[in-house]
């Protein structure tokens, strides 16, 4: 994996940066952060690539959203929250704020989808749903993980 593209404009970026919307609340036990609930029957999913795909890279993910609304993170508004993806790696702890790194990236802007950089070979992807604070939901939104062949 090389390259995040996203589709939110830069100058939104920055101020999202600025904001602190970017980064994980700094908090001395994790466990204390306020969660968010999620509505019953709420579903996150990924819409393309589909499941056992063959694909070129770069990839452009589209993210699927039901029962729920998508808002920027630091946004505190109910039944909302924004995108996390998850690559090549198992779900993360829902009980702590979602990680930043190469294998979790972040879509605090409210973005819908991303264009990934992925090496040939398989890949597997998987959606997690975070609140304001990049925390999963009270009672966690997650996606089934897909598998993606990259030509």
């Amino acid at each position: 994996m090389r390259a995040l593209r996203s589709t939110i404009p830069v100058a939104a970026t920055i101020s999202l940066f600025a904001l602190g919307a970017w980064a994980p609340p700094a908090a001395a036990d994790q466990h204390e952060l306020p969660r968010a609930e999620a509505p019953e029957g709420a579903e996150v999913y990924i819409i393309s690539p589909k499941d056992g795909a063959t694909v070129e890279s770069p990839v452009t993910v589209v993210f699927g959203l039901r029962g729920m609304g998508v808002a920027p993170a630091g946004v505190d508004l109910p039944n909302t929250g924004h995108h996390h993806i998850v690559i090549d790696a198992p779900t993360p702890d829902l009980d702590k704020p979602i990680p930043t790194d190469d294998h979790h990236k972040h879509f605090g802007g409210g973005q819908t989808e991303v264009t990934l950089e992925l090496s040939p070979g398989q890949h597997t992807l998987q959606l997690v749903l975070g609140d304001r604070n990049h925390v999963p939901h009270k009672n966690a939104v997650v996606s089934q993980a897909i598998t993606i062949t990259v030509k």
